[in-house]
């Protein structure tokens, strides 16, 4: 078996897709990008189960599916989702001291996620997740054509 696309192109692919968010939340550095990624990836992460979360990481691509599913301990049981403006706060919490995430990192991830995956797929798998879930990762009154994947 050949070696998996997303394996082989994993740095173009997570460079397309930390430039998307940091671009969307008007962040200046891959750094800001990066820890607002990764608190937006646990505030949703939180409220899964641990095979939930695995289901949604297989539709990642590499990079992204490794900073989901690092450092995570599974809750027993996962909280419900909040609404918006609660977990943006959530997603704005972590590493409090070094975070300048903005009010639209959830929209701004979305965005750059769906640009980075197969859509289809990621809706199968939203379909099968908690209440809450799918609505996390609508990206509102986007022109379907913004949406497309970037690197194929």
């Amino acid at each position: 078996m050949p070696m998996p696309w997303t394996y082989r192109h994993a740095s173009r692919e997570f460079a397309a897709f930390l430039d998307d968010a940091k671009d969307g939340m008007g962040l200046v550095s891959d750094n800001m990008a990066y820890t607002a990624i990764d608190g937006v990836f646990r505030a949703f992460r939180r409220r899964l189960t641990a095979a939930q979360g695995l289901a949604f990481a297989t539709v990642l691509p590499a990079v992204p599916r490794a900073i989901f599913v690092a450092g995570w301990v599974p809750e027993d049981p996962p909280p419900p989702f909040p609404d918006r403006a609660a977990l943006t706060r959530e997603a704005q919490a972590l590493r409090r001291h070094h975070n300048l995430t903005p009010d639209n990192a959830i929209a701004a991830t979305a965005r750059a996620l769906r640009r980075s995956v197969d859509q289809a797929a990621l809706d199968r798998v939203l379909a099968e997740l908690p209440a809450g879930a799918a609505e996390f990762w609508r990206v509102e009154g986007a022109d379907p054509t913004d949406l497309a994947r970037r690197i194929i």
